[in-house]
């Protein structure tokens, strides 16, 4: 991750808008991989429809994925289900034109998908170079590369990607990881596994073999017990990889057959975190080290959205809508709260405040404290969203979608003044 923050470092400035721009948000959970904003960033508390949006534009087709933002562009993918395509799509970050739709597949779209899911869900990931787009298509995993300016410099066919069982789409996006991109494509069938493939040229440098059972997680690169390590859940186990080898560095039994979360880890404490679980649902901790046993775990079920460790604590919303607080390293349950609704977003941290949108639109926010629940907002955009915000230039990129009589549209709004 060093490595991929200072390519960042010298390549994301080559181009800047009107906008300070000092911080990006390059891949899934940000470039710290915890969905932490930086240190000393801001959000807004108060938004509506009405009120507090520096701008707010139309995203053509349907889409879960979050905005990956990189110098002076925005980065999303979308899907036209009745044209059967699926597009990369670039916008301006200060004024929010839509600058380029790039359709990268037409035709070839899965059969059939869980109603919840999308054919555009994996979020878009960036090193600064090259924008790489991964999209399930003709019963295969792609990933397709452009440059900054959505120019496509190749495509490869990472594995095939044929579930029989369990047709509800692909889930996990693509993660960085130095020169490699790394991809997670589990299903009942032969190619079921973690790849790496080359980010210059598109070529396969490692598999890592996974059970041949559906799951949904993207893997995080973290560093944990002194080192690097790839996490994952899912399959019945929470397991660790080499992220520049795929080798196995250790495997505990637990978790359950399916997970759609992205782990936590806290490296102070040596502890890494996984929630969620078809059909059993759990929350544990597994140590980072050692005899990597499960310290310990509950049933609490946090499927879809991921979790966040803020200074020793976990933080989740569970699926049922309501709010944990646990101390990380015994998972006593320091405070609950009902915040209501269904959750496919997941939470980030903002300057100690606590960021999660319901599927429903509403997002709610409260103080990342042990002490007690603290509410310090709850603001509405639309009437759906299943995109995770990002927090950057003291505002919130924010995906979410509006239907009225019938007819459903997404927009990208840039929350704050």
């Amino acid at each position: 991750m060093r490595i991929v923050l200072a390519i960042i470092a010298t390549c994301f400035f080559s181009s800047v808008s009107t906008l300070s721009l000092a911080e990006d948000w390059p891949q899934w959970r940000g470039p710290t991989g915890n969905n932490h904003a930086a240190d000393g960033a801001t959000a807004p508390v108060e938004w509506s429809e009405d009120s507090g949006l520096a701008w707010s534009v139309p995203v053509p087709g349907r889409g879960h994925s979050s905005p990956t933002i990189v110098g002076d562009r925005i980065y999303l993918t979308t899907c036209d289900e009745e044209a059967q395509t699926q597009s990369l799509l670039l916008y301006d970050r200060a004024s929010g034109k839509q600058l380029q739709q790039r359709i990268v597949h037409s035709g070839k779209l899965p059969p059939k998908i869980h109603g919840n899911n999308t054919h555009a869900s994996p979020t878009v990931a960036c090193d600064g170079q090259r924008v790489y787009a991964l999209f399930d298509n003709d019963l295969a995993a792609w990933v397709t590369a452009f440059d900054l300016e959505g120019n496509q410099l190749w495509q490869q066919r990472v594995t095939e990607f044929n579930p029989k069982k369990y047709v509800f789409g692909f889930g996990s996006s693509p993660i960085l990881a130095g020169n490699l991109l790394i991809v997670t494509a589990e299903y009942d069938g032969p190619d079921s596994g973690i790849y790496a493939i080359d980010t210059a040229t598109g070529k396969r440098r490692w598999k890592a073999p996974r059970t041949k059972s559906l799951s949904y997680s993207t893997p995080i690169v973290a560093e944990l017990a002194g080192k690097q390590q790839l996490l994952l859940s899912g399959n019945l186990a929470i397991a660790s990889y080499d992220p520049t080898t795929g080798k196995e560095n250790w495997s505990t039994r637990g978790a359950a057959h399916a997970t759609c979360g992205t782990m936590v880890w806290d490296a102070n404490r040596g502890l890494a975190f996984a929630s969620g679980g078809y059909p059993r649902s759990f929350t544990c901790a597994v140590r980072g080290d050692g005899d990597h046993a499960v310290v310990w775990e509950n049933s609490t079920k946090c499927y879809e959205q991921s979790m966040l460790v803020v200074d020793g604590f976990l933080y989740g919303v569970a699926d049922s809508g309501v709010a944990y607080c646990w101390q990380g390293t015994d998972g006593k349950v320091m405070w609950k709260h009902r915040l209501g609704g269904k959750f496919s977003s997941s939470p980030l941290l903002v300057d100690s405040r606590i960021y999660v949108t319901n599927e429903q639109g509403t997002t709610f926010l409260y103080a990342a404290s042990p002490n007690g629940f603290e509410s310090l907002g709850k603001n509405q955009l639309g009437d759906e969203c299943f995109a995770t915000p990002t927090p950057v230039d003291g505002r919130l990129y924010h995906r979410f979608a509006t239907s009225a009589n019938g007819d459903r549209q997404e927009f990208l709004a840039a929350i704050g003044e």
